[in-house]
């Protein structure tokens, strides 16, 4: 078994022995279809059909019904009401051909950006179903976010295209969204299938296009997946968030500081995944995660068109409506600025931790470096799995005190998204109410899933590192 005595990564040397025999005999375990999860294909397809009409509904609470949820007090209500529904969808919901302009446009140009874009090169972990092959990475989102900024200002300022007009078709755009959610997500099922390239396959049709077929479906130079995970739905909830704010200038003449305080959790949040975008390589969804319904769905629509609820909000509502006493709105911005320090440097700690065991020493400094992001000397618990990256646990930093700091601070900053209104309505904690369910259902996947992959080493490191979450709770 794997020595499990804290270790110093420094004084490691790079992989020279790649993955032991027995890792290599649960990797291809863990690379085999073994069970259904989120209840198997009546579950998964019960997901597809009522996530997008959840995300209707709330958008029409939102927009027409001043954030109150809506629905019908007896049975000879239900026929009304229903249409009264599909009536909002059918006039301000339709996939217009400007939001698919717009809609368009935008990922074109994202990926024009990412194609021609020069940027860090970087190496992914090893992936077993590729024979243990490292991906390159070409990670220029830092460089195409500030090129999209000048680009949205120049056209904002000649009106060319007004900002304002992003949230004004939000619920046209959502439509083309959820379009291309579900058009992307089987396509790449059929194109997997057709090109040999699937992996993990349970041999059910609508539950495979959910889990999808294809681990890291690539055009020319560009990794689609580590692409939709940040240009798509990031760039997006931002601008979504800058309307917003353009629209109360235009309106009142002034910025509230809840739009304020959204413009800035969602700058940070999309300007943390660009500059450290050379990180994302080494984490799960990159290197364990396929391409299906699951996470193609959320990054087209899911992300950008649910987590900005209090944005719709306030664009429909009286600035007095949400209006906060000075002493709240230093706790609220403190509390968003204390999370995202902790976010970033324990997403930092533990992937630059990773490049360091692949013997990588110099890192990419880009705007804003905090301190604490790079662990000197750290410890870790070496397994029996073999001498690589994926297969040493971090018990220095962050991860000395939780095993999902990362997850605590995310989940703090998706609260703040929705306590930013205060009580007036609960739709926009549906972030922050969904995403703990998800960061449940995750940590659990991703324990099983180690304790299967490291045995006793798992157990050592639970015994060194005792706390799920938050240090002293859970």
């Amino acid at each position: 078994m794997g020595d499990s005595k804290s270790k110093n990564a420094s004084a490691a040397k790079p992989d020279v022995i790649v993955i032991s025999e027995a890792g290599q005999e649960v990797d291809k375990r863990l690379d085999q279809h073994m069970s259904y999860e989120f209840g198997g294909p009546f579950g998964v397809a019960a997901i597809m059909t009522g996530f997008p009409l959840l995300m209707y509904y709330l958008w029409i609470c939102l927009w027409f019904y001043d954030g109150h949820l809506v629905y019908p007090t007896a049975l000879d209500d239900v026929q009304p009401f229903l249409g009264r529904m599909w009536s909002h969808v059918q006039e301000d919901a339709n996939p217009s051909l400007y939001a698919w302009k717009v809609y368009g446009g935008n990922m074109v140009f994202q990926l024009f950006l990412a194609w021609v874009m020069p940027g860090h090169i970087q190496e992914g972990l090893p992936v077993p179903s590729l024979g243990y092959k490292k991906l390159i990475y070409n990670c220029n989102a830092l460089g195409c976010f500030y090129a999209t900024l000048a680009t949205a200002f120049t056209l904002h300022y000649t009106h060319t295209f007004r900002l304002t007009e992003i949230l004004d078709n939000f619920g046209h755009l959502m439509s083309v969204g959820m379009i291309v959610g579900f058009a992307t997500s089987f396509g790449m099922y059929f194109i997997g299938v057709a090109t040999g390239n699937t992996i993990r396959m349970s041999g059910n049709f609508i539950y495979d296009v959910f889990m999808g077929a294809i681990l890291n479906p690539r055009l020319g130079p560009i990794d689609l997946k580590m692409w939709a995970e940040v240009r798509v739905p990031w760039v997006i909830v931002f601008f979504l968030s800058v309307s917003g704010g353009c629209k109360q200038y235009e309106e009142y003449g002034y910025v509230t500081p809840n739009m304020a305080f959204m413009i800035l959790a969602t700058g940070l949040y999309l300007n943390a995944c660009a500059k450290g975008e050379e990180c994302i390589p080494q984490t799960w969804d990159m290197y364990h995660e396929k391409w299906g319904f699951m996470v193609i769905f959320w990054n087209a629509a899911g992300v950008p068109f649910s987590y900005i609820y209090s944005i719709v909000y306030m664009a429909r509502q009286d600035p007095s409506k949400y209006r906060f006493p000075t002493p709240v709105y230093v706790l609220m911005f403190g509390t968003l600025l204390t999370a995202y320090f902790i976010w970033d440097t324990s997403m930092s700690q533990k992937s630059r931790f990773k490049m360091q065991t692949q013997g990588i020493t110099t890192f990419r400094k880009s705007f804003p470096q905090l301190p604490w992001s790079i662990i000197k000397n750290p410890t870790y618990i070496q397994t029996a799995h073999g001498f690589v990256a994926a297969n040493r646990l971090l018990t220095s930093g962050w991860w000395a005190y939780s095993r999902k700091p990362n997850y605590v601070a995310d989940w703090t900053m998706s609260f703040l998204w929705g306590a930013i209104i205060g009580t007036n309505s609960i739709i926009p904690y549906f972030y922050s109410m969904f995403f703990i369910t998800v960061l449940i259902h995750r940590v659990g996947r991703d324990f099983e899933r180690c304790a299967i992959k490291y045995g006793k080493d798992w157990e050592r490191y639970c015994e060194v590192v005792k706390w799920k979450f938050i240090p002293g709770v859970y």
